[in-house]
C-alpha cells in the first residue's frame, strides 16, 4: 500500500487531502509543524509528501533540506508542494528546492487525481 504524509497545518485541508487519498488506497499520515513531519519521515517509509510552503517551525528549505536526510538511506518521497499562491515566482522557488510538483489549493477532487496522476500515482 502506498503511503503519503499531509503536512499542512490547515486541519480543513489535511481532512480532504485524506478523504481524497483514501479513496485511492493510500495508507494517510499527517502531521501540522515542520518537525512532525521530518518525525514521521524518520519512522516511517512514505511514498508522497503533500507540504505546504509555510509549514510552522522551519523555513521551507530548511525543510527539504532536514527531508534529505530524514529517511536515511531510505527512498526518497515524491514532494507536492501545494500552495494557495498561483505566483510563479513562488511555485519556481518551491520546485528548485527540490519538490517535484505542486498542487494549488483549495483543491478539488479532479484537480486533486490529475496532479497524482501527472506524478505517476494514480490511474
Amino acid at each position: 500500500m502506498k503511503r503519503c504524509l499531509i503536512a499542512d497545518p490547515s486541519e480543513i485541508i489535511r481532512k480532504v487531502a485524506r478523504h481524497y487519498l483514501e479513496q485511492m488506497s493510500f495508507d494517510v499520515l499527517e502531521a501540522e509543524t515542520a518537525d512532525g513531519a521530518l518525525a514521521v519521515c524518520r519512522d516511517t517509509k512514505i511514498n508522497v509528501l503533500i507540504f505546504d510552503w509555510r509549514l510552522p517551525g522551519k523555513t521551507p528549505v530548511e525543510f527539504l533540506d532536514a527531508l534529505r536526510f530524514a529517511g536515511g538511506s531510505r527512498h526518497r518521497p515524491l514532494i507536492i508542494y501545494a500552495t494557495s499562491e498561483n505566483d510563479p515566482t513562488d511555485i519556481s522557488r518551491a520546485l528548485s528546492a527540490g519538490a517535484d510538483t505542486y498542487l494549488m489549493k483549495p483543491f478539488d477532487h479532479t484537480q486533486f487525481l490529475e496532479t497524482l496522476a501527472s506524478a505517476g500515482l494514480a490511474a
